[in-house]
């Protein structure tokens, strides 16, 4: 399988793969609580994992993953889904690491510093000769921002068209139980591609016991490589599908 990652591609085989597909994928997400059995950077890895898979499935190249700069004072499991402090504590930071002002910029001011940044990244992707560009939201409130995001950049930079997904939207008619927070989906998925950042050990072995930020079925008893792979080759399937349908409509097929 050809290196799909642009960071690592010498120019010329960069221009190859452009030639041959010019479709970019880029992976976004952040650093939040997953559990105890997940690693922190679970959405971002995640979608970096599909973004390198689509590229291979379907053509194009990878762009390197955007770990950071989303919003920390909403839409965080450690600012707004921690009742009692019990993620806090597990991660041995205090209360005010997430109080409302800590990041020095309302929520509005970071939604749109974030926003902008994407639009920036955007336009150096265009810049380097893609006609698509395919945004994966691993951290699923940011394909809110991704859209707004490649609708004003679509904008302003036309012929060149970005989209945004996160994924599970795409196959949920065809995997019900798609979409989850750190629970058998998100595990899953991580068990089928980069297992040695899963640790099912770190859980209750009581499954009455209820697990900390995890929402969806139960990991303990639902989660398995296999499963991951059947939404790994779903999700894949209908981002690639998509994309190459972008294209078609512009005429660059």
């Amino acid at each position: 399988m050809p290196n799909v990652r642009y960071e690592e591609l010498l120019p010329h085989q960069i221009v190859e793969a452009r030639e041959q597909c010019p479709i970019a994928y880029l992976a976004i997400g952040g650093l939040e609580w997953h559990g105890e059995h997940n690693c922190v950077g679970l959405d971002t890895v995640k979608a970096n994992e599909i973004a390198i898979l689509c590229a291979e499935a379907g053509g194009g190249l990878r762009f390197p993953p955007l770990f950071y700069g989303e919003n920390r004072e909403a839409y965080l499991m450690e600012t707004n889904h921690d009742p009692g402090g019990l993620i806090k504590q597990k991660m041995a930071l205090p209360e005010e690491n997430f109080a409302p002002g800590y990041m020095g910029r309302s929520v509005q001011e970071q939604d749109r510093a974030y926003i902008e940044l994407l639009v920036h990244i955007l336009r150096e992707i265009k810049s380097l000769g893609f006609h698509v560009i395919t945004l994966i939201a691993g951290h699923y409130p940011l394909r809110n921002h991704a859209t707004a995001a490649a609708e004003w950049f679509n904008v302003m930079c036309r012929p060149t068209r970005a989209w945004a997904t996160s994924g599970y939207d795409l196959v949920r008619e065809q995997i019900p139980t798609a979409g989850d927070h750190a629970a058998a989906w998100e595990t899953s998925l991580m068990m089928a591609t980069r297992p040695e950042l899963v640790d099912l050990r770190r859980l209750p072995e009581d499954l009455e016991e209820s697990l900390i930020g995890v929402s969806g079925r139960d990991p303990r008893e639902h989660a398995s490589p296999e499963y991951g792979r059947e939404g790994l080759g779903a999700v894949v399937e209908a981002i690639t599908s998509r994309a190459r349908a972008v294209l078609e409509e512009m005429g660059m097929a």
